[in-house]
C-alpha cells in the first residue's frame, strides 16, 4: 500500500477464495496442497483461500508449502451452518481457523465418514504426504446458528460471507429467503458465471454489497483463472479480510 499526498493507492487483486483440498470428501484427491499453490500460480493468481467443508486440516501445509512463493494462501473454511447455508470464513491465521475449527468439530453430528460413499477426507502435510484422515462426517450441516457463525468468525479476527448466493442450495438466498441485515454483511460471493440481471431477479441489491467471484473449486482445473478481481489496501491476509469483512 503506497501513501502520497494523505492518498491511498489500492490494487485489485486476482483471487479464487473458494477452493476445496482432498480434505473434503467431493473434492478430488490430487487436490494436494502443492498442486493447489502451482496450478493458482500457473493461472497467475495473486491470493487463494483454502475453504474445506467445516474443516481447516489442510490449511497449515497449504501455507507453508506457499512460503516464498508468489502468492497469498488465506486460511479459511466453509462451514454448513444449522440453518444448511454455507458461509466462507475466512481467518488471519492458521491458529485462529483453528480455533473455529473446534467450535465446528464440537457442533457436527456424531456421524463417521464413509469414505464409499462420500470419498475420502485425506490430511495432508505440505509436501504432500498423508498425515491421516478425519474420520467425523464433514459435508453435513453443524449444529451452529448462521448469526453465531459469523459472531464467532469476527470474534477470532476474521471476515465472513455468504457462499455462492446464486445457487438454488446451500446458500442464504434459497434457504432463508434474504439478508438478514443484521449480520452486517459486506460482501457476497457468486459462482463464475452470475449474472447482475440474476442477482436483481432474486431482489438482491447489487449497489449495496460487493460481490467476489470464486470456482468453488474440487478438481484442479476448476481454479479461475485471473478473471476475478478483489479492490485491496495491501496485498495480504489482512488487507484480503478486511476488505471482505
Amino acid at each position: 500500500m503506497i501513501k502520497y499526498r494523505n492518498v491511498v493507492q489500492r490494487m485489485k487483486a486476482a483471487v479464487d477464495l473458494h477452493i476445496h483440498t482432498a480434505l473434503s470428501p467431493c473434492a478430488e484427491d490430487d487436490m494436494t496442497p502443492n498442486n493447489i499453490v502451482n496450478m493458482a500460480l500457473l493461472k497467475g493468481l495473486d491470493a487463494i483461500a483454502i475453504t474445506d467443508h467445516n474443516s481447516a486440516e489442510n490449511c497449515r501445509a497449504v501455507c507453508k508449502c506457499a512460503e516464498g512463493k508468489d502468492i497469498i494462501v488465506v486460511p479459511g473454511m466453509e462451514v454448513e451452518t444449522r440453518e444448511e447455508v454455507h458461509v466462507l470464513c475466512y481467518f488471519p491465521d492458521v491458529d485462529a481457523a483453528l480455533r473455529m475449527q473446534q467450535f465446528v468439530y464440537d457442533a457436527l453430528p456424531p456421524i463417521e465418514n464413509r469414505a464409499d460413499i462420500f470419498g475420502q477426507q485425506i490430511i495432508m502435510d505440505e509436501n504432500d504426504r498423508l498425515k491421516g484422515h478425519v474420520k467425523q462426517l464433514l459435508v453435513t450441516a453443524a449444529d451452529i446458528g448462521i448469526e453465531e457463525v459469523f459472531s464467532l468468525v469476527r470474534s477470532l479476527g476474521g471476515a465472513a460471507v455468504p457462499a455462492h448466493i446464486d445457487r438454488e442450495s446451500y446458500s442464504i438466498i434459497s434457504n432463508l429467503g434474504i439478508i438478514p441485515d443484521e449480520l452486517g454483511i459486506r460482501t457476497l460471493e457468486i459462482t463464475p458465471f452470475c449474472s447482475t440481471e440474476s442477482l436483481t431477479a432474486r431482489n438482491i441489491n447489487v449497489t449495496k454489497y460487493k460481490f467476489v467471484r470464486s470456482s468453488d473449486a474440487h478438481a484442479l482445473g476448476s481454479i479461475l483463472e485471473r478473471e476475478s478481481f478483489l479492490d485491496i489496501g495491501s496485498l495480504s491476509i489482512e488487507g484480503i479480510i478486511k476488505a471482505l469483512g
